[in-house]
């Protein structure tokens, strides 16, 4: 059973215009390879953090929101962790 989640992801904001488009368009290629849809893509831009993180005062957020299988998480998270240039991200299921 499809399951819809968000994922909201912080980018470094040092890696300038070009970079974050194109992490933010792998990230996006990664879900739609098994995703059954991608619903929604908000660029919220760029914020000053609450508090530094890896030497950053400023992140770029991005949120996505998809359907999918629930083992998909899963997968984003491990390549998230392992992805340079993403400070932070979170993955939640949307509830019904």
């Amino acid at each position: 059973m499809a399951n819809q989640y968000q994922l909201v992801v912080i980018l470094n904001a040092e890696l300038g215009e070009e970079g974050i488009n194109n992490l933010s368009e792998s990230i996006k290629s990664k879900i739609e390879a098994s995703a059954t849809s991608i619903d929604a893509i908000d660029t919220i831009g760029k914020k000053t953090l609450a508090y530094s993180i890896a030497n950053q005062t400023e992140g770029f957020y991005v949120k996505y929101t998809f359907t999918s299988e629930s083992d998909l998480p899963k997968e984003i998270e491990r390549v998230l962790k392992i992805t340079e240039g993403v400070l932070r991200f979170i993955v939640v299921r949307v509830g019904e």
